[in-house]
């Protein structure tokens, strides 16, 4: 796949900011700090247009980037979990992305993201455990991988897998911000879900 334009299109904290021209959306998710500004970065081939911050929580709206100029959306939602920020804003940001996950018809698939250096945990795997109660189709991509010797890296992916109770089938992709690996991995699996004929 190759991403010729990416921009920012719409930022919103309810359905009346959302774009309505019904394009497909891929969502990614993860835990505060997990590195997901610097996956979508890599994704849209930019370097600062999701920010990065070493502050957990820094995203509190969902974003909307628009690919190629109307191909589809990249979602970007908060991060769950740490955030130093007051109980009833997370409880705000709960309640924002929950809706939008139960209810938002042009999403179609979820890339949840994972610290391939530690087991997932609790928020992780009630995540992904929410994501598949509600019948979404999910890619993991562990980040971080640059942080572990390549030796290192089947038997962390290993620990994730049998944490979240993967299947066979299951997606998991390793990805390195620093070192650009699994874009191209990610782009074939999103590609899958754009109307046939769209994937250029």
């Amino acid at each position: 796949m190759e991403v010729k334009t990416s921009s920012l299109a719409a930022i919103g904290t309810n359905f009346s900011h959302y774009p309505v021209d019904g394009r497909v959306e891929i969502a990614f998710a993860g835990k505060s700090n997990v590195g997901k500004s610097t996956l979508i970065n890599a994704i849209l081939g930019r370097k600062a247009l999701a920010r990065i911050s070493s502050n957990p929580g820094k995203t509190r709206t969902i974003n909307f980037y628009d690919v190629n100029e109307g191909l589809m959306y990249v979602v970007d939602l908060p991060g769950y979990g740490y955030a130093k920020v007051p109980k009833t804003e997370i409880a705000k940001w709960g309640k924002m992305i929950e809706e939008y996950l139960e209810k938002r018809e042009e999403l179609r698939a979820i890339i949840l993201l994972i610290d391939i250096r530690h087991e997932p945990g609790k928020n992780d795997v009630m995540m992904y455990e929410w994501l598949k109660h509600y019948g979404y189709d999910i890619i993991i991509a562990a980040t971080k991988s640059d942080k572990l010797n390549r030796s290192q890296i089947p038997k962390h992916l290993s620990v994730i897998r049998k944490t979240l109770g993967l299947g066979a089938s299951d997606v998991l992709i390793p990805f390195s911000g620093e070192k650009k690996t699994g874009v191209e991995e990610l782009w074939a699996e999103i590609e899958k879900f754009l109307p046939q004929g769209q994937e250029q």
